[in-house]
């Protein structure tokens, strides 16, 4: 079991974080590769004539919610629950916490969130829709309801208190990783976090990555002085920050100078001329970030995208595996693709023994993307071609303006 926290957060209104830490996740949805583990995090807000629960924990942890929930408010007590997104690991306590209730609480979300409320758990009971900029008083309190679409669900809505700017975001906000706090008080904790929150974005919503940028201009509007996401830290000294970072990850802000360098080699050959190209980059006093995939070690493919978005450019050096390119690679290339499409200029190596493919398959691959090759070099065997890796690299930087 990981760490419990509970604190109360604000005073007016009465608001507590239920946070658990998930250390012995290792794939996120499956895939992801956070050995850094990620928090689950939800709200309970104490109001004079209305007790209102936000969110939840996954469900392996629904015991434990429960009794952590239990110390704060006896869970028949609860007249509300607000789910933002039926992802499980939001909703997965739900069905434990409406048992205890008694089914008394009425549940407020969106109509989307509805119809997954019955297929993941048979909830059709006391289930309330609520529509985009509605308005509910609550004791006093008004929650707004924002649908906020493809972040990074159908379903996916945030709630605004409105008297206090207080902005209950679910993955709106989140980040993987178990900060050793609550919140963002600390600066060194807040740069420690946001490289997780970085790579939690690209991971989790870098699909839908125009709807970030849509749906920041939707809260650009509100005055918000505390972000309380489903993961993560929670933002009541400096909600800007997080803002601000997300949109620069969604536009792809660069680093002057960072180029993302991803390669397999299976008996050397590639790593013979990726070396010749990272000795070249830093010629030219680029900061090249190197990932590699070989019989020694293996890059986490995770790590890799949440690069991306920061990097000038995109250099690739590819085996040609069966008469095809290393699978391995070819699946980090399409992850990039799909996730993190940004308009970058990319670089390809590759090396052969008898027939080349790599023009051909990264072609296929990235000409469905806003990433935009300038060069394919693909060489025989432990061949290095030094003159065709300096002009592609000056191509690259002529492109960059540099």
């Amino acid at each position: 079991m990981g760490k419990v926290w509970i604190e109360k957060i604000f005073d007016d209104p009465e608001i507590y974080v239920l946070r658990v830490d998930d250390g012995k996740i290792r794939y996120f949805e499956a895939v992801w590769e956070i050995p850094e583990g990620i928090t689950y995090n939800a709200y309970l807000l104490k109001l004079p004539k209305a007790t209102v629960l936000v969110d939840g924990w996954k469900s392996d942890y629904s015991e434990e919610f429960l009794k952590t929930l239990s110390k704060l408010v006896d869970p028949a007590e609860i007249t509300h629950v607000i789910v933002h997104h039926t992802e499980p690991d939001h909703s997965g306590t739900l069905p434990k916490v409406l048992e205890a209730n008694g089914y008394r609480a009425k549940i407020l979300c969106s109509a989307f969130a509805k119809k997954l409320l019955e297929n993941f758990y048979d909830i059709t009971e006391n289930v309330n829709v609520v529509s985009d900029g509605e308005r509910v008083n609550l004791s006093g309190k008004t929650f707004r309801f924002l649908m906020v679409p493809w972040l990074h669900w159908p379903d996916t809505m945030v709630t605004y208190l409105e008297e206090d700017g207080v902005l209950l975001g679910c993955d709106v906000g989140g980040g993987y990783s178990m900060p050793n706090a609550l919140d963002d008080s600390s600066d060194s904790v807040v740069r420690e976090y946001l490289p997780f929150v970085t790579k939690y974005v690209v991971t989790v919503i870098g699909h839908y990555r125009k709807y970030i940028l849509e749906n920041l201009e939707k809260l650009k509007s509100l005055p918000i002085k505390a972000i309380l996401p489903g993961h993560g830290l929670v933002w009541r000294r400096s909600p800007e920050i997080l803002l601000r970072h997300y949109l620069e990850v969604a536009q792809g802000k660069v680093e002057e100078g960072k180029v993302l360098v991803l390669y397999d080699s299976m008996y050397g050959f590639v790593e013979k001329l990726m070396d010749e190209v990272l000795k070249r980059l830093d010629g030219f006093g680029m900061k090249p970030v190197v990932f590699k995939f070989s019989d020694s070690e293996r890059s986490f493919v995770s790590d890799v995208l949440s690069h991306v978005p920061s990097s000038q450019a995109l250099i690739f050096g590819v085996s040609t595996y069966e008469a095809h390119l290393h699978p391995v690679v070819e699946h980090a290339v399409r992850l990039i693709a799909e996730k993190a499409s940004y308009e970058k200029p990319v670089l390809v190596f590759s090396v052969h023994g008898w027939a080349g493919v790599a023009e051909k398959v990264m072609g296929e691959i990235l000409g469905k993307t806003h990433l935009k090759v300038v060069e394919f070099v693909e060489v025989r065997g432990g061949k290095t071609e030094e003159a065709k890796i300096g002009e592609a690299i000056e191509k690259l930087l002529k492109t960059l303006g540099r």
